[in-house]
């Protein structure tokens, strides 16, 4: 599937303060970059750095005070491989890669050591694999409710738990979690997604599985198909749109993803999606 994607970040710069901006289209092997363009309003010089393992692309501005604005528009081809979900089955830790093993740690926000008891006594009789990884979502997408407003930049998924409310961050921090609380590596991933409304950042998370990451959306809001991955990490603080250091307001920002491919389907699916 073919897409279009954009986004637009304005900010008002109260003193010199160094943006990490994270909004561009990560360079994947089953996500294709066909065009893209970025502009910054002034046009500050950018530093350009990129992680190896998730495909996330940085970029690091110095801006001066006053008006500041990020755009970014691209067309990206995705090709992801959808499975049969009874046959994915979990890899065991002896057996995972080297690479894999720091996402069954706990993080800042996915503190699974203290949602372990829970989520063993909860999903730790359900046969391994996918369908345990979906059943993590379902639970969440019944148990917690999506309120916009209900979260902020600090909540984790132990607050998420508790308060039983949040949004598309707050939802994939929690299925880390539990995940890694059931020895299943687990990420963050942000993304531009399809058919989300309305349209906005989308976070859902990835799950180790059979070899291959996997994608899993416990809000049920997009279709996993048409999520256009931006980056990965351990949690929402690796992969956050944008990071400050120093002082600035921000003003607002747009989003937006369009089909380009004429036989793309109307209606959001839950399957097992490989992304690599």
């Amino acid at each position: 599937m073919r897409f279009v994607v954009q986004s637009r970040l304005s900010y008002e710069v109260k003193s010199p303060a160094v943006f990490i901006l994270n909004v561009e289209a990560a360079a994947l092997r089953r996500q294709r970059i066909i065009a893209e363009r970025l502009e910054l309003t002034p046009g500050y010089a950018i530093e350009r750095f990129a992680e190896d393992e998730g495909g996330s692309r940085f970029l690091r501005v110095i801006a001066n005070p006053g008006p500041f604005a990020v755009a970014y528009a691209g067309e990206v081809e995705v090709n992801m491989i959808e499975k049969e979900p009874a046959g994915i089955g979990e890899v065991p830790v002896g057996e995972l890669p080297l690479e894999i093993l720091p996402y069954l740690n706990p993080s800042r926000f996915c503190q699974s050591d203290l949602l372990g008891r829970f989520a063993r006594r909860e999903f730790g009789e359900l046969e391994p694999g996918h369908n345990r990884v979906n059943a993590i979502c379902s639970w969440i997408h019944d148990h917690v409710d999506y309120v916009r407003g209900s979260s902020n930049a600090q909540t984790s998924a132990y607050d998420t738990m508790v308060l039983r409310a949040g949004v598309c961050r707050d939802f994939a921090h929690l299925g880390i979690a539990f995940c890694r609380a059931l020895n299943i590596p687990a990420r963050f991933a942000s993304g531009y997604a399809w058919q989300l409304d309305p349209p906005d950042f989308h976070a859902v998370f990835e799950a180790y599985l059979g070899g291959e990451w996997y994608l899993f959306d416990a809000t049920r809001q997009a279709a996993l198909q048409g999520l256009v991955r931006i980056g990965v990490g351990r949690d929402a603080a690796d992969a956050a749109f944008a990071t400050i250091y120093g002082d600035a307001e921000f003003k607002g920002m747009s989003v937006g993803i369009d089909a380009v491919t004429p036989d793309a389907e109307e209606e959001p699916t839950v399957r097992a999606v490989a992304v690599g």
